[in-house]
Protein backbone atom coordinates (compact mmCIF):
# COMPACT_ATOMS: atom_id res chain seq x y z
CA UNK A 1 0.00 0.00 0.00
CA UNK A 2 2.84 2.39 0.83
CA UNK A 3 4.41 1.65 -2.55
CA UNK A 4 1.17 2.51 -4.35
CA UNK A 5 0.93 5.79 -2.47
CA UNK A 6 4.46 6.72 -3.52
CA UNK A 7 3.65 5.89 -7.15
CA UNK A 8 0.56 8.10 -6.90
CA UNK A 9 2.59 10.94 -5.43
CA UNK A 10 5.40 10.75 -7.96
CA UNK A 11 3.55 9.85 -11.13
CA UNK A 12 -0.04 10.98 -10.95
CA UNK A 13 0.55 14.32 -9.24
CA UNK A 14 3.31 15.10 -11.78
CA UNK A 15 1.07 14.09 -14.67
CA UNK A 16 -1.87 16.15 -13.48
CA UNK A 17 0.15 19.24 -12.63
CA UNK A 18 2.12 19.22 -15.88
CA UNK A 19 -1.02 18.73 -17.97
CA UNK A 20 -2.68 21.65 -16.20
CA UNK A 21 0.44 23.81 -16.61
CA UNK A 22 0.57 23.09 -20.34
CA UNK A 23 -3.05 24.17 -20.75
CA UNK A 24 -2.55 27.37 -18.77
CA UNK A 25 0.62 28.32 -20.61
CA UNK A 26 -0.96 27.68 -23.99
CA UNK A 27 -3.68 30.17 -23.06
CA UNK A 28 -1.16 32.77 -21.87
CA UNK A 29 1.08 32.32 -24.92
CA UNK A 30 -1.88 33.13 -27.17
CA UNK A 31 -2.07 36.50 -25.43
CA UNK A 32 1.61 37.29 -24.82
CA UNK A 33 3.27 35.32 -27.62
CA UNK A 34 5.17 32.03 -27.55
CA UNK A 35 8.95 32.54 -27.62
CA UNK A 36 9.47 28.99 -28.88
CA UNK A 37 7.91 30.05 -32.17
CA UNK A 38 9.65 33.42 -32.37
CA UNK A 39 11.93 34.10 -35.31
CA UNK A 40 13.17 37.52 -34.21
CA UNK A 41 15.71 38.01 -31.43
CA UNK A 42 15.00 41.10 -29.38
CA UNK A 43 17.76 43.54 -28.45
CA UNK A 44 19.30 42.78 -25.03
CA UNK A 45 18.91 45.86 -22.85
CA UNK A 46 20.71 46.71 -19.63
CA UNK A 47 18.87 49.89 -18.68
CA UNK A 48 16.21 49.78 -15.97
CA UNK A 49 13.61 47.19 -17.02
CA UNK A 50 9.88 47.94 -17.14
CA UNK A 51 7.98 47.52 -13.89
CA UNK A 52 5.99 44.32 -13.66
CA UNK A 53 2.33 44.36 -12.66
CA UNK A 54 1.99 44.25 -8.87
CA UNK A 55 -0.69 41.63 -8.42
CA UNK A 56 -1.60 40.85 -4.82
CA UNK A 57 -4.15 38.05 -4.78
CA UNK A 58 -2.99 34.51 -4.11
CA UNK A 59 -2.91 32.62 -7.40
CA UNK A 60 -2.75 35.69 -9.65
CA UNK A 61 -0.52 35.07 -12.68
CA UNK A 62 2.76 36.99 -12.75
CA UNK A 63 4.65 35.36 -15.59
CA UNK A 64 6.10 32.26 -17.20
CA UNK A 65 9.52 30.95 -16.25
CA UNK A 66 11.91 29.22 -18.67
CA UNK A 67 15.15 27.40 -17.79
CA UNK A 68 16.77 26.24 -21.06
CA UNK A 69 19.16 23.94 -19.17
CA UNK A 70 16.15 21.76 -18.32
CA UNK A 71 15.02 21.38 -21.94
CA UNK A 72 13.40 23.34 -24.76
CA UNK A 73 9.87 22.52 -23.55
CA UNK A 74 10.47 23.26 -19.86
CA UNK A 75 8.24 26.14 -18.77
CA UNK A 76 5.96 26.85 -15.81
CA UNK A 77 3.70 29.63 -14.63
CA UNK A 78 4.72 31.94 -11.80
CA UNK A 79 1.92 33.04 -9.50
CA UNK A 80 1.58 35.33 -6.52
CA UNK A 81 1.77 33.63 -3.14
CA UNK A 82 3.23 30.39 -1.82
CA UNK A 83 0.05 28.67 -0.64
CA UNK A 84 0.45 24.97 -1.38
CA UNK A 85 -3.08 24.09 -2.48
CA UNK A 86 -3.74 27.27 -4.46
CA UNK A 87 -0.32 27.72 -6.07
CA UNK A 88 2.61 25.38 -5.54
CA UNK A 89 0.71 22.07 -5.64
CA UNK A 90 -0.75 23.10 -9.00
CA UNK A 91 2.77 22.95 -10.50
CA UNK A 92 3.29 26.71 -10.49
CA UNK A 93 6.20 28.61 -9.02
CA UNK A 94 5.02 30.71 -6.10
CA UNK A 95 6.24 34.26 -5.45
CA UNK A 96 7.01 34.99 -1.79
CA UNK A 97 4.70 37.97 -1.10
CA UNK A 98 7.17 39.99 1.00
CA UNK A 99 9.88 39.98 -1.67
CA UNK A 100 10.36 42.20 -4.71
CA UNK A 101 8.69 41.66 -8.08
CA UNK A 102 10.51 40.44 -11.17
CA UNK A 103 13.09 42.91 -12.48
CA UNK A 104 13.09 45.09 -9.38
CA UNK A 105 16.14 46.04 -7.34
CA UNK A 106 16.25 43.59 -4.46
CA UNK A 107 15.26 39.95 -4.28
CA UNK A 108 12.54 38.38 -6.43
CA UNK A 109 12.11 35.12 -4.50
CA UNK A 110 10.07 32.20 -5.81
CA UNK A 111 9.61 28.55 -4.92
CA UNK A 112 8.58 25.29 -6.59
CA UNK A 113 8.45 21.56 -5.89
CA UNK A 114 11.40 19.27 -6.49
CA UNK A 115 9.35 16.10 -6.37
CA UNK A 116 5.62 15.55 -6.99
CA UNK A 117 3.13 18.07 -8.40
CA UNK A 118 5.13 18.70 -11.55
CA UNK A 119 8.55 18.52 -9.87
CA UNK A 120 9.67 21.62 -11.73
CA UNK A 121 13.01 21.82 -9.88
CA UNK A 122 13.81 18.09 -10.01
CA UNK A 123 17.05 18.72 -11.93
CA UNK A 124 18.22 21.75 -9.96
CA UNK A 125 21.74 20.28 -9.34
CA UNK A 126 22.34 20.46 -13.10
CA UNK A 127 22.14 24.26 -13.11
CA UNK A 128 25.55 25.86 -13.62
CA UNK A 129 26.84 29.40 -13.04
CA UNK A 130 25.97 31.51 -16.05
CA UNK A 131 22.91 29.48 -17.03
CA UNK A 132 19.96 31.71 -18.00
CA UNK A 133 16.69 31.77 -16.10
CA UNK A 134 14.07 33.77 -17.98
CA UNK A 135 10.81 35.20 -16.72
CA UNK A 136 8.30 36.33 -19.34
CA UNK A 137 5.62 38.90 -18.54
CA UNK A 138 3.11 40.62 -20.78
CA UNK A 139 5.59 43.31 -21.78
CA UNK A 140 9.10 41.94 -21.30
CA UNK A 141 11.48 39.05 -20.84
CA UNK A 142 13.78 39.29 -17.81
CA UNK A 143 16.97 37.26 -18.32
CA UNK A 144 18.77 36.30 -15.12
CA UNK A 145 22.06 34.37 -14.97
CA UNK A 146 22.73 31.79 -12.26
CA UNK A 147 25.43 32.93 -9.82
CA UNK A 148 25.54 30.27 -7.09
CA UNK A 149 23.73 27.65 -5.01
CA UNK A 150 23.61 26.80 -1.34
CA UNK A 151 21.81 24.32 0.91
CA UNK A 152 20.29 25.74 4.08
CA UNK A 153 17.91 24.63 6.85
CA UNK A 154 14.24 25.66 6.44
CA UNK A 155 14.69 28.16 9.28
CA UNK A 156 17.23 30.24 7.33
CA UNK A 157 14.71 32.76 6.04
CA UNK A 158 17.45 35.29 5.42
CA UNK A 159 17.72 33.91 1.89
CA UNK A 160 14.56 35.93 1.18
CA UNK A 161 16.02 39.26 2.31
CA UNK A 162 16.49 42.01 -0.34
CA UNK A 163 20.19 41.16 -0.10
CA UNK A 164 20.09 37.42 0.61
CA UNK A 165 21.43 36.55 4.08
CA UNK A 166 22.32 40.20 4.71
CA UNK A 167 19.07 41.77 5.91
CA UNK A 168 20.87 44.84 7.24
CA UNK A 169 22.14 45.84 3.78
CA UNK A 170 20.33 47.95 1.19
CA UNK A 171 20.01 46.19 -2.17
CA UNK A 172 21.73 47.44 -5.31
CA UNK A 173 21.30 44.40 -7.57
CA UNK A 174 18.27 42.79 -9.19
CA UNK A 175 18.33 39.25 -7.79
CA UNK A 176 16.26 36.13 -8.40
CA UNK A 177 16.18 33.48 -5.68
CA UNK A 178 14.60 30.05 -6.19
CA UNK A 179 13.97 27.80 -3.20
CA UNK A 180 13.12 24.12 -3.38
CA UNK A 181 13.28 21.10 -1.09
CA UNK A 182 16.44 19.05 -0.54
CA UNK A 183 17.15 16.20 -0.70
CA UNK A 184 14.33 14.64 -2.74
CA UNK A 185 11.72 12.76 -0.69
CA UNK A 186 13.39 13.80 2.56
CA UNK A 187 13.07 17.59 2.31
CA UNK A 188 14.90 18.29 5.54
CA UNK A 189 16.74 21.22 3.96
CA UNK A 190 16.28 23.77 1.20
CA UNK A 191 18.28 24.06 -2.01
CA UNK A 192 18.71 27.73 -2.90
CA UNK A 193 19.61 28.99 -6.37
CA UNK A 194 20.64 32.60 -6.83
CA UNK A 195 20.69 34.50 -10.12
CA UNK A 196 21.30 38.13 -11.09
CA UNK A 197 19.52 40.08 -13.81
CA UNK A 198 21.76 40.18 -16.88
CA UNK A 199 19.47 41.97 -19.34
CA UNK A 200 15.89 42.31 -20.47
CA UNK A 201 14.14 42.20 -23.83
CA UNK A 202 11.12 44.21 -24.95
CA UNK A 203 8.45 41.63 -25.88
CA UNK A 204 7.29 43.90 -28.70
CA UNK A 205 10.70 43.54 -30.37
CA UNK A 206 11.11 39.77 -30.13
CA UNK A 207 12.29 37.10 -27.72
CA UNK A 208 15.64 36.55 -25.98
CA UNK A 209 18.30 34.70 -27.99
CA UNK A 210 18.31 32.09 -25.22
CA UNK A 211 14.75 31.04 -26.20
CA UNK A 212 14.73 31.49 -29.97
CA UNK A 213 15.47 28.21 -31.72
Amino acid sequence: MVGLFIVWQVYWTDLGANRDQAQQIETVNKQWGDPRGATKVGTPRTDAPPAADHVNRTGDLEGIIYIPRFGADWRYTVKYGVDLEAVVDTGSFGHYPDTQYVGEVGNYAITAHRQTYGAAMRDVPELQPGDPIIVQTKNAYYVYKVSEHEVVPPTQVGVLAPVPNKPEEAPTQRILTITTCHPPFVSSDRWITYATLDHWVDAAEGAPAELVK
